[in-house]
């Protein structure tokens, strides 16, 4: 226990010097930690909120079916095999019929994907409910940013026009009966939803679809002859992809508190090897062998990061807990940015997170704290008592 009273008591006899480098490598801290967890919030907020409106359970795509190749759908269509629509009626699954279409709000002519969607489905939180006709009128919803692009209102009535199965246009009006705010662009940016009875008597394409989405958790045989099945692994892969590229991103800043704080606490290492000359003498003269010096000056290195722990707990602590209470607050600019987050992002902050940021900065701190110290082995009592240092 000598070895570490020593340890505090040097450190607390540094005074200002000690506590200013703890500050600086509680900012580390808090920082590493605060960042993360906002990170690992946003991440499962777009993957919980893209599940539940676009990719259910999973999904089965027609053959021809490319989501990144709008030529394809105009093939994109075929029958519902028998398994499929079986679960179709159990409102296990539903259908989705796409087609490509453009619509003329207030004289202009606009690109749009016309969808239709079974309006009594409870697998997506697509509110579906809402698409139903009083009377000889297309029932349409549409989402708030379509509703933005478009400057259609509810109630409006809006020319569309699309290409059938034989490849002939066809033209009708449709009624904006409701608006969704959802915070998935993809369901919503130039999206029409309307019945996919109507939907397919428009076209010409009797009990067909372009896509069949699962309920979570639905039992599904994978070989469909027609139908590539997609499980949630792929159809997460490009969200996921970002979320690791804005890891590695956040991964710099890290590097760069963590570099600036670790040259605080060395050259503090380096400033006592030289101005504690002749305490080192004095240990050694009384029996302090050379690696118990060592190990004395790598301690109060380390305790630099245990005491930033403690600082950071205390001002930290309060920080991040309320955060995670009333999330962060994103501009109106930021739902123009294809991400699922709403309007404000609720940090996820996990044991793991916690405990392995202080192993973390604990053990760069230790071994910043020995490598200064290395020229004590070399070091005389004789020629540190002169106050010597080779």
């Amino acid at each position: 226990m000598l070895i570490p009273k020593l340890a505090f008591k040097n450190l607390y006899g540094a005074g200002l010097r000690t506590w200013l480098n703890v500050i600086a490598l509680s900012f580390s801290y808090v920082a590493i930690i605060f960042l993360q967890g906002l990170y690992t919030g946003m991440n499962d907020q777009m993957e919980a909120s893209t599940i539940k409106a676009q990719y259910g359970g999973g999904q089965y795509w027609q053959k021809d079916y490319d989501p990144y190749d709008p030529i394809t759908l105009d093939d994109a269509h075929a029958k519902v095999s028998d398994e499929l629509q079986k679960l179709i009626d159990e409102k296990e699954a539903v259908p989705i019929l796409i087609r490509q279409a453009s619509i003329y709000p207030n004289g202009r002519i606009q690109n749009a994907v016309l969808k239709g969607i079974t309006i009594d489905q409870n697998v997506l939180t697509i509110p579906t409910s809402k698409i139903i006709s009083d009377g000889g009128y297309i029932p349409a919803l549409i989402g708030t940013r379509m509703a933005k692009s478009s400057k259609l209102n509810i109630g409006d009535f809006v020319t569309v026009r699309w290409r059938d199965a034989n490849g002939t246009f066809d033209a009708n009006e449709i009624k904006i009966v409701e608006i969704m705010k959802t915070e998935v662009s993809e369901i919503d940016n130039g999206q029409l939803w309307i019945p996919i009875d109507r939907m397919r008597e428009m076209t010409i394409m009797p009990n067909e679809a372009t896509m069949v989405v699962l309920e979570k958790d639905s039992k599904v045989d994978k070989n469909i002859s027609g139908w590539q099945y997609k499980d949630l692994n792929f159809l997460l892969e490009d969200l996921r992809a970002l979320a690791t590229t804005k890891s590695v991103g956040s991964s710099i800043f890290y590097l760069v508190l963590l570099l600036l704080a670790m040259l605080a606490i060395f050259d503090t290492q380096i400033l006592s090897l030289f101005r504690r000359r002749k305490e080192m003498g004095t240990l050694m003269a009384m029996g302090m062998t050379r690696s118990k010096l060592i190990q004395l000056f790598t301690l109060e290195g380390a305790m630099h990061a245990v005491l930033a722990a403690v600082a950071a707990i205390i001002y930290g602590a309060p920080l991040v807990a309320y955060v995670a209470k009333v999330g962060y607050g994103l501009p109106e600019a930021t739902d123009s940015m294809g991400f699922a987050l709403g309007d404000r992002i609720y940090p996820i902050y996990t044991a793991g997170l916690i405990v392995g940021t202080i192993v973390l900065v604990f053990t760069v701190t230790t071994i910043v704290s020995y490598l200064p110290t290395r020229r004590i082995s070399k070091l005389k009592p004789t020629d540190a008592l002169r106050g010597k240092l080779t």
